[in-house]
């Protein structure tokens, strides 16, 4: 079939594959150009199919020679009907680890259950013996604690006050005034449930009690802070307290873990384009003004190229990981830079619809986005007759 991209609001429905296989080759690419990683050599990544998780499975393998095991929750392809972008990549991803002769098996599943955790287990046990890294990064909306079968599902709201700025359509590049209400305690709680850390630490639980974390095995969960701007219905909203208890679940399991030598962290990432961020309100026009000032900077970063300098320059150097004054690691340093807020900010000021073409980076932005799904990315015929159907060669059933 010919495949284009079909929108509805923020999401794309549809996604192509080849596109979706050259970003990961691409990725691959820029991973095997920066040389070797004294990393892991057994990794299972929690959130392993778009973003930074794939970023991570990617730099797992192709830095460190990696054996690695992805844990996603994707819609398959079949004859007439596409596969969700994450499919599709995680196809690409083990076909070309495969083709480099290295181990790369992956489970589509809910990865709140208990059946994927069990499964996951036993794959591990019968295929690699321990893990080494245990890299988590989930971004689902919605939770059924598997203790309970309660289903939870997170907002994206500010606390105590309505909030109130600006944010662009990145389709059509208005930008108008947005006000939200202001979140219910349920609100926080639902949130902490689905985003917080508590799935994390069932995880490093349950690959503990089976005796598979490997000596001195690290595990590595990512974070957002973001600047003053977004403060009010990011970090100091909803999602922020699920953040502030992710952080601090990293100190509870790197207690767990001492007795093997082991430890845990949050990794502060960039702002990026995401499935997530482009319905966050404020975040699109933020990311748009960033990219510009970081673009001229000559200090962009995608996923793959942060990924690829967190292992390289935090957790692999042979030294201790440099952390914060909260025990986290910052990788978004270059986002935070005084100087480049700076210009945000100021830029932020006097942005309109009328201007954000030349002061920000929409296009670049609405590149990033279309992206995601395999569209838009150099070297792809779109006009040419594409094979919806793909198989993932490692996928377990």
């Amino acid at each position: 079939m010919i495949i284009e991209p079909r929108m509805r609001g923020f999401i794309c429905l549809t996604a192509h594959p080849v596109g979706c296989e050259q970003n990961v080759i691409n990725q691959i690419n820029y991973v095997k150009s920066k040389g070797k990683i004294d990393g892991p050599k057994r990794v299972l990544v929690i959130g392993a199919s778009t973003g930074f998780g794939l970023a991570s499975r990617i730099t797992s393998a192709f830095g460190s020679d990696a054996s690695t095991i992805g844990i996603f929750f994707e819609k398959p392809s079949s004859p007439g009907k596409l596969a969700t972008p994450g499919w599709y990549n995680t196809a690409a991803f083990e076909k070309h680890a495969q083709e480099a002769g290295l181990y790369a098996k992956s489970i589509n599943g809910d990865a709140f259950s208990n059946e994927v955790k069990e499964k996951t287990l036993a794959l591990i046990k019968e295929d690699l013996g321990q893990i080494d890294l245990v890299v988590y990064s989930l971004a689902s909306p919605v939770r059924t604690d598997p203790t309970t079968g309660i289903t939870h599902r997170s907002v994206l709201k500010p606390i105590g006050a309505p909030f109130k700025n600006k944010t662009v359509d990145f389709h059509s590049g208005k930008v108008t005034e947005i006000s939200i209400d202001p979140c219910t305690e349920e609100d926080i709680q639902n949130t902490i449930k689905v985003m917080g850390g508590e799935d994390w630490e069932m995880w490093i639980d349950s690959l503990k009690a089976a005796n598979l974390l490997a000596p001195n095995a690290l595990t590595i969960a990512y974070s957002y802070i973001g600047p003053e701007l977004t403060e009010p219905v990011y970090r100091k909203g909803t999602i922020g307290r699920a953040k502030d208890h992710l952080e601090a679940t990293a100190f509870t399991i790197a207690d767990k873990l001492s007795d093997i030598g082991g430890n845990a962290y949050v990794s502060v990432n960039k702002a990026l384009v995401t499935q997530a961020s482009s319905a966050i309100p404020v975040i699109p026009l933020y990311i748009s003004l960033l990219y510009k000032v970081m673009k001229a900077e000559g200090i962009h970063e995608g996923c793959i190229e942060q990924i690829q300098r967190l292992y390289s320059e935090r957790l692999y150097t042979g030294g201790n990981v440099p952390v914060d004054e909260k025990g986290r690691i910052r990788i978004d340093d270059w986002e935070m830079r005084a100087d480049v807020q700076a210009k945000v900010a100021a830029l932020w000021e006097e942005a309109t619809t009328e201007n954000l073409p030349s002061i920000g980076d929409l296009e670049g932005y609405s590149n990033d986005f279309y992206n995601l799904f395999g569209f838009k990315v150099g070297g792809v015929d779109y006009t040419a007759d594409t094979n919806e159907v793909v198989e993932i060669p490692g996928l377990q059933v």
